[in-house]
C-alpha cells in the first residue's frame, strides 16, 4: 500500500491552482470538471508520476472552522519536503509568500510556515 492521493483543502480552487503551480512550482496532473468544482490535482515536478496533491474545495461545514482553529493556532496543514529551507524561503520571498514561521532549527530539521493565500499554513522542512 502506498499513498496516491493527498489534499489540502482550499477556498478557491482556481487560485490555489495559480499558487501552487505558479508560485511553488507543482506541475499540474489532473483537471476534471465535477459539477461547480473539479479534481484537481498537482504533483511535484521531481516526480510527476508520485503522489498527487488534491486542491480540494473546503465547502463541506466542517472545513473552514477547523482550517481557522489552525490558523489561529500556527499549525500547519501539511508539510512539503525541500532540500534547502533557507534558499527555498528566500525564493519564494521574493514571489510575495508571506512566511508566518521563518526557518527555525530543531535539531536535526529545518522548518518553516507560510500561509498559502487559501486558508492554510503550509511548512516546508529539510532534514538534515
Amino acid at each position: 500500500m502506498r499513498i496516491h492521493v493527498t489534499s489540502v483543502l482550499v477556498d478557491d480552487q482556481r487560485k490555489a491552482f495559480d499558487f501552487y503551480t505558479r508560485t511553488l512550482g507543482f506541475l499540474p496532473k489532473t483537471n476534471v470538471p465535477v459539477g461547480d468544482y473539479a479534481w484537481l490535482t498537482v504533483v511535484a515536478p521531481e516526480d510527476p508520476d508520485g503522489v498527487e496533491l488534491l486542491l480540494e474545495p473546503d465547502g463541506h461545514p466542517a472545513v473552514r472552522p477547523y482550517k481557522e482553529a489552525l490558523v489561529a493556532d500556527g499549525i500547519p496543514f501539511t508539510s512539503f519536503a525541500v532540500p534547502d529551507v533557507r534558499a527555498e524561503r528566500e525564493r519564494l520571498g521574493g514571489l510575495g509568500v508571506r512566511f508566518v514561521q521563518e526557518p527555525l532549527d530543531a535539531g536535526g530539521v529545518t522548518t518553516a510556515v507560510f500561509d498559502d493565500t487559501c486558508g492554510n499554513l503550509i511548512q516546508i522542512v529539510q532534514i538534515g
